[in-house]
């Protein structure tokens, strides 16, 4: 596989800062040597935070972080002075950016807005100091509190790809032709299998200065919801779509068993997948006449539109372009 920089996994080990110890200090004056319990509060542990950057599409920035590991806060002090807070550490991240703990696999943050801030590891909470323990019949408590413990734990990062739309196919089915004629993306174009080997974005321009996103993922072939191929690694990314496009090219063998085949292996990496709006492309259509395409038409499920396109001929791009549209913005967009 040719190297990539392209990463949309990461694990790393996360420790958030302890608290601060509260003060357990009584003052002590010129003119009052008994003036009373003054100890202050500790300040609370670093935080550990994920906060949405925009203008990333990859962890690969965090491709080195093994350890992540907050400061702690400081003891508080006589004269009820409050220790430092400990210094937070911000990891920026690419919208998209899913947060899971190791151990339970439960996902913990989303990050999907730019500027999104989120405490992913809370600091421990700083001890209060002995002032807070006075009382009428105990006016010079001896005790003060310890600081919390902070958090820690093996985390992981995961990255699914925000784009409106994604598009759905085997290898050599055309979509990165596809994608390189309607969007500016350059991806790798080559008459072999896998060619695409991380999802490529590109902008579709559409009418009226709109535009929308589309997602080239690696081709997906039967059995990679069981880890063949390459497409299992980026069944992930298709959560996010609205819509997913197929495209099944004009000289498959047999177009309908080839969407059959992409659909049961969507339903069993996620059955929520079936309830995102499908759109069907038949591609390299320019090889097809018009009783070769009433035959595919009648051939394909007809509860999902179809539309025929030619990338090299730029044929029913347009058509495509709004059909897309279409389905993105109608009232009853199911996922």
């Amino acid at each position: 596989m040719e190297k990539t920089n392209f990463i949309d996994y990461i694990r790393v080990f996360c420790k958030s800062g302890h608290g601060g110890a509260g003060s357990r200090h009584f003052a002590r004056t010129k003119f009052n040597p008994k003036a009373g319990p003054d100890g202050g509060d500790g300040g609370r542990g670093g935080h550990i935070i994920l906060r949405g950057n925009a203008q990333l599409w990859t962890l690969l920035h965090l491709r080195y972080y093994k350890n992540v590991i907050a400061s702690d806060g400081v003891g508080g002090d006589k004269n009820l002075c409050t220790g430092a807070d400990g210094q937070d550490i911000i990891i920026e991240v690419p919208l998209g950016t899913v947060a899971f703990d190791e151990e339970t696999g439960e996902k913990e943050i989303e990050i999907l807005h730019d500027g999104q801030q989120e405490i992913w590891l809370k600091g421990g909470r700083g001890g209060l100091g002995n002032k807070h323990f006075a009382t009428a019949t105990n006016q010079a408590p001896e005790y003060a509190q310890p600081g919390e413990d902070g958090v820690e734990g093996w985390k992981y990062l995961e990255l699914k790809v925000l784009a409106d739309v994604g598009l759905v196919g085997f290898p050599n089915a055309g979509k990165s032709t596809l994608l390189s004629v309607i969007t500016a993306a350059k991806p790798k174009i080559a008459d072999y299998a896998f060619t695409t080997i991380t999802p490529q974005l590109g902008m579709v321009p559409y009418r009226d200065n709109r535009s929308f996103c589309i997602a080239d993922l690696p081709g997906i072939i039967e059995g990679a919801a069981e880890g063949k191929g390459l497409g299992h690694r980026f069944l992930r990314h298709i959560e996010r779509n609205s819509v997913l496009l197929f495209l099944i090219p004009a000289d498959s063998k047999d177009h309908r068993k080839e969407f059959e085949i992409l659909l049961n292996e969507l339903e069993e990496y996620n059955p929520e997948m079936l309830q995102k709006d499908f759109v069907i492309a038949i591609s390299k259509s320019d090889m097809l006449d018009d009783e070769l395409k009433a035959a595919i038409r009648a051939e394909m499920p007809s509860e999902y539109p179809l539309v025929f396109i030619s990338s090299v001929l730029q044929q029913g791009l347009t058509e495509l372009k709004d059909l897309l549209w279409q389905t993105l913005n109608a009232g009853d967009v199911k996922g």
